[in-house]
C-alpha cells in the first residue's frame, strides 16, 4: 500500500517534468508511504513518476518504487497487492523471458505480466490496485484502477499535461492547478454524500471509474475503456441447490480471506461484532499459529441512536482466541479530529463513520498491526440493510397499473401536507416519472429539498436537472447486461458502482492510510462478487430473510446468536452529538459558509439545523469545510 504520483506532458508542451516537481506533490503523501520514497523522470523529461513506500510485501531495498523492468521500458508506480503474485511469478517464470531482481515483489509481477500480455494481463491480477504505468517503446501512459475500486486514482489535464495521484491533495501542488468547486458534482453529492466517478468536487479534477484504464499518448491523444464489469463474467447459479450455493459462498470466502492474509508485517481484523467481521475474524484465525489481533471501537455514555457492540465483538474475539484491543470514543474525540479528517479525505466523504474507521486504524497500528482486514460489501451483495427490504416493497408497488394521473394527485396531496421535502414524497415522485425508486444505499436530501436548500443562483441553474442524470450510464449497463434484471440486482449494481468504491472504501482508504494502515476487502474479492452476482434474487431473499443465503453459509463458523441478532450498523451517536457542542460548532461554521459563498440558501440551513436533523446537517458541514480547506484555503 502507498501513494503514487505521475504526470506526462504531450508533444507540444514546454513545460518541463522535474523531479523537484513529482517530490513536492509526492511528499504531501507522507501518511500513504511513511517507510520511504522514490522518483524517477525520463532523460526528456517529458514524464515523470514518484511513489511513497508502506513496505508490506518485500521489505527489501530492491522492492522499491519506481520500478522499471530489465531493459528500463517499462516503469511504474504502483499502490495496492496483487495477492495472487506468487503464482503469477511462477507462470513468467516458466517462459525463461524475463530477469527478476527482486525474491516475491508483487510490483516486479506486473511490470513482467505487462510485458507478457500487454493490457490484459489484469484479468490474471487478484487484488487492488492504482496503476502508473510509462510504456517507452510505445510512448504512452496507463492509468489502471481495480475492479471494484477500492483504491483511488485522480488525474487532471490542464496546460499540456495529464498529472495524476492517489490524493487530490498532490495535484492541488501543480502552480497552475486551478482551485474551484465543480457545481454539477456539488448538486449529486447533496444527493448520494458523494460524487459519483468520474467527477470530483473539484472541477476539472476527475477520479478513474473503478475496472476502469486510461491509456494516454504522448500527443494527448486519451482513450479509456471498462476493462471489468461483474455482469461479464457471472454464471447464474439457477440450477442449484441453496446448501450447494451456500457451499460455494463459504469456499469462496475462504480463498478470498486467505489472500488477504499475504503480508511481510502483522494483519489483523476490524471486529464490530457483526455477521461480516465476526466471519472475517473466524476464518482468518482457521490454521493460525498466532493469536490473531482483533480491534473495536465503541462510544462512552448512553445514546437512543447508537448502542455499542462490544460484547458481541468480545465473543467473537473469545471464540477464536485473539488479542483483542477496544477504545471508547466521546464528542472530543470527533471534534479534534475534525480539522485532520477534512484533511484527510480531499474531497467530502459525508459520513460520520469516517471518525470511527480512523480511530480504529490508529488503534490497530498502536498495537504493531500494519494490515487490517475490513468488511465492507456483504450487506450489498446480500441483501443487509433493513431499508433495502423497504426499497424493494416500494419497487414493486412501482411496478402495480396505477393511472399516472392517480400518482400525480398523490404527490399534490403530499405538497399540500408540508410533505415535498421527505423521500416518501420523492419515492412517489421516481414512480410518476417511470424512474427507478431505488438511487443508492446513502442518499442524503431529495430533489425537491435540494431546490430549496441550494442558492437561488444555483436553484435556478439546476432547474429541471436531476441527479438520475448521475446514475443513467449504470442503469443503462444494468438494462443491456443484467442476466437477472431484478430490483436486487439493480441495488447491489448501483452500489458497486456507486457507493462502495466512491463513499464506503473510500473512507476506508483515507482513514486507515491516514495513519499509514492498508485496509483489506475480502467481500470484495472480484471473484467472490462474480460468484454472488451468479446468485438468483429469490435465493438471497428467501423467507425476507437479510442475508439469508450469507448466514446459512456461514453457520457453524460463527455463534448462531452473531447471525441471528438484529442488525445494527457501524453507525456514530451524531443525533445525540448535535445537541451537544458539535451543534453549536457546526451553527457557526454554516454560518459563516453562507454569508461568504453563493452556495447554500441560508434560511433553509438555519431552519435544517433548528430542526434537530444532525446527520442532514452533517453533510452541509463536511462541505463547508472541505471549502474552506481546499477552496478558500
Amino acid at each position: 500500500m502507498c501513494g503514487i504520483v505521475g504526470a506526462l506532458t504531450f508533444n507540444d508542451s514546454r513545460f518541463p517534468i522535474t523531479t523537484e516537481y513529482i517530490d513536492q506533490m509526492r511528499d504531501t503523501m507522507e501518511h500513504r508511504g511513511p517507510d520511504g520514497a522514490g522518483t524517477w523522470v525520463s532523460e526528456q523529461r517529458n514524464v515523470g513518476l514518484g511513489h511513497r513506500r508502506l513496505s508490506i510485501i518485500d521489505l527489501s531495498a530492491v522492492a522499491t518504487q519506481p520500478m522499471c523492468n530489465e531493459d528500463g521500458s517499462l516503469w511504474i508506480a504502483f499502490n495496492g497487492e496483487i495477492y495472487n503474485h506468487a503464482e503469477i511469478r511462477a507462470e513468467l517464470e516458466k517462459t525463461g523471458r524475463h530477469k527478476w531482481k527482486t525474491d516475491h515483489s508483487d510490483t516486479e509481477v506486473i511490470l513482467h505480466s505487462f510485458e507478457e500480455w500487454g493490457i490484459d494481463c489484469l484479468h490474471r491480477f487478484r487484488g487492488m490496485f492504482a496503476i502508473g504505468l510509462w510504456d517507452a517503446n510505445n510512448r504512452e501512459l496507463w492509468l489502471i484502477r481495480d475492479r471494484i475500486g477500492i483504491k483511488p486514482l485522480y488525474y487532471t489535464i490542464h496546460d499540456g499535461r495529464i498529472v495524476f495521484a492517489s490524493e487530490i491533495k498532490a495535484l492541488l501542488k501543480d502552480p497552475a492547478q486551478k482551485r474551484a468547486v465543480n457545481e454539477q458534482a456539488f448538486y449529486h453529492y447533496l444527493s448520494f454524500l458523494t460524487t459519483p466517478a468520474p467527477d470530483t468536487l473539484f472541477a476539472g479534477i476527475k477520479k478513474l471509474p473503478g475496472g476502469t484504464w486510461l491509456r494516454v499518448k504522448a500527443d494527448g491523444t486519451i482513450r479509456e475503456n471498462k476493462y471489468w464489469d461483474v455482469w461479464d463474467h457471472t454464471d447464474p447459479l439457477t440450477g442449484a441447490s441453496e446448501e450447494e450455493i451456500a457451499q460455494m459462498i463459504l469456499e469462496e470466502l475462504r480463498i478470498a480471506v486467505k489472500l488477504r492474509k499475504v503480508s511481510d508485517v502483522p494483519v489483523g481484523v476490524f471486529l464490530s461484532g457483526g455477521i461480516d467481521s465476526s466471519t472475517n475474524a473466524a476464518l482468518f484465525s482457521e490454521g493460525e499459529g498466532n493469536p490473531v489481533k482483533t480491534f473495536s471501537i465503541g462510544y462512552e455514555g448512553e445514546y437512543q441512536s447508537y448502542q455499542n457492540e462490544l460484547q458481541y465483538a468480545r465473543q467473537v474475539a473469545k471464540l477464536v482466541g485473539a488479542e483483542h484491543h477496544e477504545r471508547l470514543l466521546n464528542i472530543d474525540d470527533l471534534l479534534d479530529f475534525l480539522p485532520q479528517m477534512v484533511h484527510l479525505q480531499d474531497e467530502p466523504i459525508a459520513d460520520p463513520v469516517c471518525v470511527p474507521v480512523y480511530y480504529v486504524s490508529k488503534l490497530a497500528r498502536d498495537n504493531g498491526v500494519t494490515v487490517c482486514q475490513v468488511g465492507e460489501g456483504a450487506d450489498e451483495l446480500f441483501w443487509g440493510y433493513p431499508s433495502w427490504k423497504t426499497s424493494v416493497m416500494l419497487e414493486e408497488y412501482n411496478r402495480l397499473p396505477v393511472p399516472r394521473l392517480l400518482k400525480k394527485a398523490g404527490l399534490s396531496l403530499a405538497k399540500r401536507m408540508g410533505r415535498q421535502y421527505s423521500f416518501e414524497y420523492e419515492w412517489l415522485r421516481r414512480g410518476t416519472e417511470g424512474l427507478p425508486v431505488f438511487w443508492g444505499g446513502a442518499e442524503a436530501f431529495t430533489e425537491t429539498h435540494k431546490a430549496a436548500l441550494l442558492s437561488p443562483r444555483l436553484s435556478k441553474d439546476f432547474a429541471g436537472f436531476s441527479s438520475w442524470e448521475g446514475l443513467k450510464p449504470i442503469r443503462q449497463r444494468f438494462e443491456e447486461k443484467a442476466w437477472e434484471k431484478s430490483t436486487l440486482n439493480w441495488m447491489t449494481y448501483l452500489d458497486l458502482n456507486l457507493r462502495l468504491p466512491e463513499l464506503l472504501l473510500m473512507r476506508v482508504d483515507k482513514m486507515s492510510m491516514g495513519v499509514s494502515l492498508e485496509g483489506r476487502v475480502p467481500f470484495l474479492d472480484h471473484k467472490f462478487v462474480e460468484l454472488a452476482m451468479s446468485i438468483p434474487s429469490a435465493v438471497k431473499m428467501r423467507n425476507g430473510t437479510l442475508k439469508h443465503i450469507l448466514k446459512k453459509s456461514v453457520r457453524g463458523i460463527i455463534p448462531d446468536n452473531i447471525i441471528d441478532r438484529k442488525k445494527q450498523g457501524f453507525g456514530v451517536p451524531i443525533y445525540e452529538w448535535f445537541f451537544d457542542r458539535l451543534g453549536a460548532q457546526t451553527r457557526s461554521e454554516l454560518d459563516a459558509f453562507c454569508d461568504k459563498t453563493d452556495f447554500l440558501n441560508k434560511d433553509e440551513v438555519m431552519r435544517l439545523i433548528d430542526s434537530g436533523n444532525g446527520p442532514q446537517v452533517w453533510y452541509l458541514l463536511n462541505f463547508a469545510l472541505w471549502w474552506k480547506e481546499f477552496i478558500d484555503g
